[in-house]
């Protein structure tokens, strides 16, 4: 893998091609918006010395709905099916995130028991992203379908415990302001932690085909670095922050819920390359297991809202707020104003996707362009987290 110095190159030269000097001509393309490799409706224009990259520019913006100005038009609580949209892998800490914000405005407070259905919802989602993101990181390195099939066979069991508790697999919409939305159905605790008690097997055997791969270290191993002091610099957060060395998880920082109360480390990289996010990411499953495990363990009986919660005539204080969360991907956060009328007056969403894709073009440059998109791999986005 080359990893040499890039040419320069002029932005007053022809869009096509540019003039390289003695190396030749660069090249420059457009990869998607519509290609496999690029997780949904997004485009990179490379300039390419060959195969080589030279420069990267991201392009977004295809998939814009519009989200944070719709919420100021609507309820607080209408708003909390959009925030599923928001990253459709991992619905659940998307509504965490806002209920979390609307809370400190208002001031409720989440009972006991939803606290710990919370964590338990969250710690499963960040085990079925996780495992996706790494099936996906695996096909883009040129592997059958088969890693792929392996993590979508342990992602639909969760899926079907989310189905199961909120009706939908997906788009849940199942936190609400000082609690949840429903209580836990007969016997959905016994099948969650059967599902919690087999996924060690399925990491096992997952680590067994990857990690020591001849071909996935290759192509992984001093491959797309992202240096802690530029990782900071650029507010990257998540598996792709503590990957580059960075101990920071907002899990530890904040304790918000009940974090406090479990034991768990947080997996650190040391090159901060394309496998150290893989490792990481393995690591933190292996982690959320042990959130579970407690959680599922000293979780209470009680009730699973604030009574004085209210749906009609909600109407927070005047006042702001920031509420953010460990979303698998990353900090996502809601900063919301409230004048103490039904809608919110400002409403921000702050998506670790849009803010970890600022870095691609330092990770890239230098590397091949079948690289580019492992690395691209390896930010994990979701398109209606970038745009909104």
């Amino acid at each position: 893998m080359t990893n040499g110095t890039t040419a320069p190159v002029d932005e007053e030269m022809p869009r096509n091609f540019i003039d390289g000097g003695s190396e030749g001509e660069l090249l420059e393309i457009a990869l998607g918006p519509h290609h496999p490799s690029t997780h949904g409706v997004f485009r990179m224009d490379v300039v390419l010395d060959g195969e080589r990259v030279v420069k990267l520019k991201p392009v977004f913006g295809y998939l814009h709905r519009n989200h944070e100005k719709i919420a100021e038009t609507a309820s607080y609580l209408s708003s909390m099916p959009y925030t599923d949209r928001l990253d459709y892998m991992c619905s659940l800490t998307n509504n965490w995130a806002y209920a979390l914000a609307v809370e400190k405005l208002a001031g409720l407070q989440v009972p006991e028991r939803a606290e710990y259905i919370r964590v338990i919802t969250a710690e499963l989602t960040r085990l079925q992203n996780h495992a996706s993101t790494i099936g996906f990181l695996t096909q883009e390195m040129g592997a059958s379908g088969t890693p792929l099939m392996y993590a979508f066979r342990e992602r639909e069991k969760i899926l079907d415990l989310f189905e199961s508790l909120t009706g939908s697999r997906m788009m849940c919409n199942y936190m609400r302001f000082g609690g949840c939305r429903v209580e836990l159905p007969s016997g959905w605790l016994e099948q969650t932690k059967k599902v919690v008690e087999a996924f060690p097997r399925f990491l096992d055997e997952y680590e067994q085909l990857l990690t020591g791969n001849e071909i996935f270290m290759a192509r992984a191993q001093g491959v797309g670095v992202l240096k802690k002091e530029l990782a900071i610099n650029a507010g990257v957060t998540g598996p792709m922050l503590r990957a580059s060395g960075v101990n920071y998880d907002i899990r530890k920082v904040d304790k918000y819920g009940i974090y406090d109360r479990f034991d768990f480390k947080i997996p650190l990289g040391e090159h901060g390359d394309v496998y150290d996010r893989y490792m990481i990411r393995m690591l933190e499953m292996r982690e959320s297991l042990k959130i579970l495990n407690q959680a599922l363990r000293d979780i209470p009986p009680g009730p699973i809202m604030d009574a004085k919660a209210k749906i009609r005539g909600f109407r927070p204080p005047a006042g702001e707020a920031y509420g953010r969360i460990e979303s698998p991907k990353g900090e996502l956060g809601f900063y919301l104003i409230s004048d103490g009328s039904p809608n919110p007056y400002r409403y921000r969403v702050r998506p670790p996707s849009l803010i970890n894709l600022t870095v691609l073009e330092d990770m890239c440059r230098g590397y091949n362009v079948a690289d580019a998109i492992v690395i691209f791999g390896t930010v994990d986005i979701v398109l209606g987290e970038v745009d909104r």
